[in-house]
């Protein structure tokens, strides 16, 4: 949108970044918190339900939020799920009980899908390609800051305040976040009646929560604690709901998720990337402080401190990312995403309790510019590969897949998890585990090398329409300063 003015685009992209922040900081404090929390709750056979519930809700309400902002505006759909997730975030903080806990970031989820995806949409709007990669690669700067303040905060609160904490911090970014967007961004939109998909987002809603639920249950299953025929049941059930989801979306006038996107080669292989590159992702953000604490025996300040590799790398690489998108497209950046990741996850796999921390925390830093590099090209690639009327999905649909890789990572490699038979951590088991999941994801990773072959070129990202200036022209919707 070249013909907004600029004091107008510099109060949005404040306010965007705040919501990305409270985004950012939401995954690095919970993570270094997490046995402190199964500790007091008595909950550590369900370590993995506090972050799978969380990101199962997220991949529900991700392609959601994405298709109602086409429909009904960024603004007002990202009020909505901020305030959705200030309200699970305060409920966390007062939970007595796992299962309190649980079902409360249900409700943190449920409005992290408007996070997660719609401050990303924003940015497609108003920006042109090459500024887009740009400014995406600055904005993970602000992961950078959520990342080197995150662990540390989150750790200093664990051990001198308490976890509850980390939830209530939150509210105070959540609500500033909310007021800087409603001043400053003012959206006109033609009223003409939508068709809302609800039976697509039925059916989608009960196929992903009975797949991912069953999951869930396969590790409970594993220590003897559940029924094989609800297991059974609830995939049969996540299969028969998935399928009619795809039969609505084929005849559904406006879809929840638009199938088209799919046969854009750009999307396509961007997200069968994004999807591999998260499983690995959420191994490495929430078993890697649990390796520390568990098997390295130190603290949750100290966890928060040794994770900081990650958060300095993460920004690191998407700015590197930004600044070359234009220049050297989006495969190659992949390409040499794919091994930092290999070289890290093979650092992890020859890990033991005698190795020294700072072995942990180049690897960690090597994962983080890999994650960088990757991901933010690919942000960006499928920002600019649609034009302004499904830019919303078709970054929902990035979105979703991130989110649902890190979900079926965290529910799967659960399986393999194995801390002992109480709720204390039992250093021998865990790192045997461990050990384990790190040699899964080192195969993962070469597998992230040779789907990034088969990426498109510099040549087909630059052929997809350019949009920022598309936007700009729709009768229907203005960005103007309040």
């Amino acid at each position: 949108m070249n013909s907004i003015p600029n004091s107008a685009r510099k109060k949005v992209m404040l306010a965007l970044c705040v919501a990305t922040f409270l985004a950012a900081i939401e995954g690095t404090i919970v993570s270094t918190a997490m046995p402190a929390i199964t500790g007091e709750l008595n909950g550590m056979k369900q370590y993995s339900w506090i972050v799978s519930i969380y990101l199962l809700m997220t991949v529900i309400s991700t392609p959601i939020y994405g298709k109602l902002a086409d429909l009904y505006g960024r603004k007002r759909m990202f009020i909505a799920g901020a305030s959705i997730f200030l309200l699970g975030s305060a409920l966390s903080g007062a939970a007595q009980t796992m299962n309190e806990l649980i079902a409360f970031r249900a409700v943190q989820g449920l409005g992290a899908g408007s996070l997660a995806t719609i401050p990303f949409t924003i940015i497609g709007d108003l920006y042109s390609f090459e500024k887009r990669a740009k400014v995406q690669g600055w904005m993970s700067s602000i992961w950078g800051i959520a990342g080197i303040s995150g662990p540390l905060m989150g750790g200093l609160l664990v051990d001198y305040v308490s976890w509850r904490s980390i939830f209530y911090l939150n509210l105070p970014v959540g609500l500033a976040a909310m007021i800087l967007l409603a001043l400053s961004l003012k959206e006109n939109f033609e009223k003409k009646k939508h068709h809302i998909d609800y039976p697509g987002i039925l059916t989608f809603t009960i196929g992903m929560f009975c797949l991912l639920y069953a999951l869930e249950l396969l590790h409970e299953e594993s220590g003897g604690g559940t029924n094989w025929a609800l297991i059974i049941s609830l995939f049969a059930v996540a299969a028969i709901s998935l399928a009619l989801f795809y039969l609505i979306e084929k005849r559904s006038p406006e879809p929840m998720i638009p199938l088209q996107l799919f046969r854009i080669r750009t999307i396509s292989m961007a997200n069968l990337d994004s999807f591999i590159i998260c499983v690995i992702n959420v191994v490495i953000i929430f078993y890697l402080p649990l390796w520390i604490q568990g098997v390295f025996g130190k603290t949750a300040t100290f966890s928060g401190i040794a994770m900081m590799p990650l958060s300095l790398g993460w920004p690191l690489g998407s700015i590197v990312a930004g600044n070359a998108m234009a220049k050297h497209g989006m495969r190659r950046l992949a390409l040499a995403g794919s091994f930092f990741v290999i070289a890290a996850c093979l650092g992890f796999t020859f890990m033991d309790a005698q190795t020294p921390v700072v072995w942990m925390m180049v690897c960690t830093f090597l994962a983080g510019m890999s994650f960088g590099l990757s991901l933010t090209s690919f942000t960006v690639s499928v920002q600019s590969a649609v034009s302004w009327e499904l830019r919303g999905a078709a970054v929902a649909s990035n979105n979703f897949i991130r989110t649902f890789g890190q979900t079926v990572g965290i529910a799967i490699f659960s399986l393999l998890l194995n801390t002992g038979a109480t709720n204390s951590l039992n250093p021998d088991l865990l790192s045997d585990s461990l050990h384990q999941v790190f040699m899964v994801i080192t195969v993962l990773s070469a597998v992230v090398l040779l789907v990034s072959f088969g990426l498109p070129k510099k040549a087909a990202i630059a052929a997809a329409p350019e949009t920022a200036q598309t936007a700009a022209a729709k009768p229907d919707t203005q960005l103007e300063p309040k």
